[in-house]
């Protein structure tokens, strides 16, 4: 079947509210040796989308300017120097941008076949999460089998994901959430204590159940809660930072416990990494992550699905923090 000469996607008619957003229509983004052209089926929605639009998270000189960054779909054109796919095939994969598009360029090291029995929604709400936590909470700050962690968010994509993983790799999981609700969709996910942040103190929940303060802390709020996380801190613990959500300045930080205890504080990003690096994440989750999900004993969870051209809506449920899980765009 030959390739429409041009395609519908979101374009950003200036940078601010959902509603900047507009359906436009332009040419098929060309593929370099290495990557793949994929018809988009299903794409997720996640907080860097939403810095972008807002103008705070520019993407890279060499990405596409069109939002998104995971898709899922088929294959229906491979470049020069990829080997382990063929047109017709179904992948998803974490995109360097352009995913809220109905054709999209994919880096063959980035894509992931689809688990067994998964539809394109299910499998484009794998890659971004799953990346992230993969790299911060296993590759940086070594969560292993029988230490415990604090997952800060534990409502949101990375929460739900993170709670899952940790809590399949054996480690016991407490989380943190706004509500009774979600505190509960925390639990059945596998925290052993999920803790109200509203009307709870974290610090003191978990002390409290573990004697001496958790191993790792996997956090997204930032600078109001640094001093917070270093306190609920084992000894040789490690808080890891992939977001800011509560500001980026601790000013009046104290350093004391990071000496004391022993600690560690690492952060990362995903998008700057390579693609060697992005590869090397890629071939960890085909190896160690992929097999549970074919077994069906972790999946993503899912809020709500909306129609491509509903993504203004999308993007308005992402801001109020309602959700619990994943926020999805299914195509046409």
């Amino acid at each position: 079947m030959p390739l429409p000469a041009d395609m519908r996607f979101v374009e950003l008619t200036s940078f601010g509210a959902p509603e900047v957003m507009t359906i436009g229509r332009g040419p098929l983004p060309g593929v370099k040796s290495g990557e793949l052209l994929v018809r988009v089926e299903a794409v997720g929605v996640n907080r860097p989308d939403v810095a972008q639009r807002q103008g705070s998270y520019p993407p890279p000189k060499d990405a596409s300017p069109v939002l998104g960054l995971e898709i899922a779909g088929e294959v229906v054109a491979v470049a020069a120097g990829v080997t382990d796919f063929a047109v017709g095939d179904k992948v998803c994969g974490l995109t360097n941008g352009g995913a809220y598009a109905e054709y999209c360029a994919l880096p063959a090291g980035q894509a992931l076949r689809f688990p067994k029995g998964y539809d394109a929604v299910k499998a484009a709400a794998l890659p971004e999460n799953y990346f992230t936590v993969w790299a911060n909470l296993f590759q940086m700050a070594g969560l292993t089998e029988g230490e415990s962690v604090l997952i800060h968010g534990g409502s949101s994509g990375i929460g739900t994901t993170a709670i899952q993983l940790a809590k399949a790799f054996g480690a016991t999981v407490f989380a943190t959430a706004g509500s009774t609700e979600k505190c509960k969709a925390c639990e059945t996910l596998g925290a052993k204590r999920a803790i109200n942040y509203r009307d709870e103190d974290f610090v003191e929940v978990v002390k409290a159940e573990t004697g001496s303060g958790v191993d790792v802390v996997l956090d997204m709020i930032g600078a109001s809660y640094f001093d917070r996380n270093l306190s609920a801190l084992a000894k040789d613990g490690c808080l890891s930072i992939i977001a800011f959500l509560g500001g980026a300045v601790a000013e009046k930080a104290n350093l004391t416990p990071i000496m004391v205890k022993r600690l560690t504080v690492t952060g990362s990003t995903m998008r700057p990494r390579t693609a060697e690096e992005k590869r090397a994440i890629r071939d960890d989750l085909l190896r160690e992550v992929w097999p549970l999900l074919d077994a069906g004993e972790i999946a993503p969870a899912i809020h709500k699905t909306f129609p491509f051209d509903e993504v203004v809506e999308a993007h308005r449920l992402m801001e109020t923090s309602a959700h619990i899980g994943k926020i999805m765009l299914r195509m046409g």
